[in-house]
């Protein structure tokens, strides 16, 4: 299977979104780890393989189309927030921010009429519904639960057994 330049390298591309995902919540496990969250810190190191897992299905689809994918440097994220609900503000966008590159893919694919990469790309439509929905009702939590020690405790709670959850088959 053959694609376009630009669809090559909006994957490309896309590996180095993921990537960085994938390390800034790292950054933020690591931040809520030492700061006594240790349910968002379990939430987000599963978060931070979930993002490199994604990396990796790119890396794979351009691998094994003959396209082959380019790994990134990425910057260091950053590492220190101000509140846990703050770091959730944060993933959020950062989810949006990737939802918006995969539907500029999707749009590429169509254009181009790249079946083959449209349909992989269905996959990541999908997911990033999810994604946005779990930090949306997260947030909804702070409003809900309150931002007391005893509400963060309770979303801290949350996050850990969000993190404990199977997560479902790809």
């Amino acid at each position: 299977m053959k694609i376009s330049p630009k669809m090559k390298k909006a994957l490309n591309d896309q590996i180095a979104l993921e990537s960085s995902a994938a390390n800034s919540y790292l950054a933020m496990a690591s931040w809520c780890e030492v700061t006594g969250y240790q349910g968002a810190a379990d939430f987000f190191y599963a978060q931070s393989d979930e993002e490199k897992t994604h990396m990796l299905k790119i890396v794979h689809y351009l691998n094994d189309i003959g396209a082959v994918a380019t790994i990134p440097a990425i910057k260091a994220p950053v590492s220190s927030y101000k509140s846990l609900e703050g770091l959730i503000k944060t993933a959020l966008k950062n989810e949006q921010a990737v939802t918006k590159a995969i539907h500029k893919m999707v749009e590429i694919a169509q254009k181009e009429k790249d079946h083959g990469t449209y349909a992989f790309l269905e996959w990541f439509v999908n997911e990033q519904v999810q994604e946005e929905t779990k930090f949306e009702t997260i947030l909804q939590k702070f409003d809900l639960l309150g931002r007391d020690k005893l509400g963060i405790n309770e979303i801290d709670k949350v996050l850990a057994a969000d993190a404990a959850a199977p997560e479902p088959a790809a």
